[in-house]
Parts: C-alpha cells; structure tokens; sequence
C-alpha cells in the first residue's frame, strides 16, 4: 500500500463517523444496452433515482440521431471518440460540451460516437420517449 494511503476505513472530516466507500465500476464488463432511439446504445455508469442525477456511457453509430428533447437540468458531455453535433456547434473527441437546464435541440452523430454524459435531471423529448428513466410520465 503506497504511504499515505490507509488500508481500514477512515473517519470523516466534516462528521463523527465512518466514511462511506466508494464505488468501483467495471465498465469494461458491462454490457451495452440498447436504448429507444436507433443506434444509440448506453452504459449506466450512475444513477440516484431520488434527483434524477446519472451518468452515462453513451455509444452512437454513425448517423446516430438523439430527437429533439430539452434538458431539464445541466447535462456535461465529453466526447471519447467521434463527434456529437447540433445546430449550435460541433463536440469533437477530446472536447467538451455543457448545456443550462432550458436549452433545446437535436444532436446527431455523423460518423458514430463514444460520449460520457452527466445528467443533473432526465431530458424531456419532444415525443415524450423516456431514454434512460423508468417508463412512467416524469
């Protein structure tokens, strides 16, 4: 164990008790799943279903179209591979894209994607498809 780093449970800073443990993701092993949009496909890397918080894995083929929808809270977007792009811009591999709660458009992946995404809150689609939340209305 490198010094400085301890091997038992280390008590908060900011409370009288234990720290609670990370969280380690296999990423590598998981499996993709398919989503309701045509070639798009998702790891599920994070949610907390009291806020609507998550963080995704995203894989878009090329073409790959996410519909018109608006976002409902800040989504952060990093793109691994390929290129993520709407009417405002272009996100290319390497860079990143945020967008305020309110903003609305369609993005598109021309030649496919590998995007990691960071939701506050679920988007909201036009044609009221629900993408990564539970099937009920929101």
């Amino acid at each position: 164990m490198p010094e400085g780093i301890a091997a038992a449970p280390m008590k908060r800073l900011l409370a009288d008790e234990i720290s609670p443990p990370s969280v380690y993701v296999d990423v590598v092993g998981m499996d993709w799943s398919p989503s309701k949009f045509p070639g798009i496909e998702t790891k599920m890397l994070y949610a907390d279903p009291a806020t609507g918080m998550a963080t995704l894995l995203f894989r878009l083929a090329p073409g790959a179209i996410v519909p018109l929808h608006e976002h409902t809270g800040v989504e952060m977007t990093y793109v691994l591979e390929g290129s993520l792009e709407d009417a405002e811009g272009k996100c290319t591999a390497g860079n990143f894209v945020w967008r305020p709660a309110g903003n609305t458009h369609v993005a598109v992946a021309p030649n496919g994607a590998v995007i990691l995404g960071v939701f506050m809150k679920p988007n909201h689609f036009a044609a009221g498809q629900k993408f990564f939340t539970e099937e009920t209305a929101s």
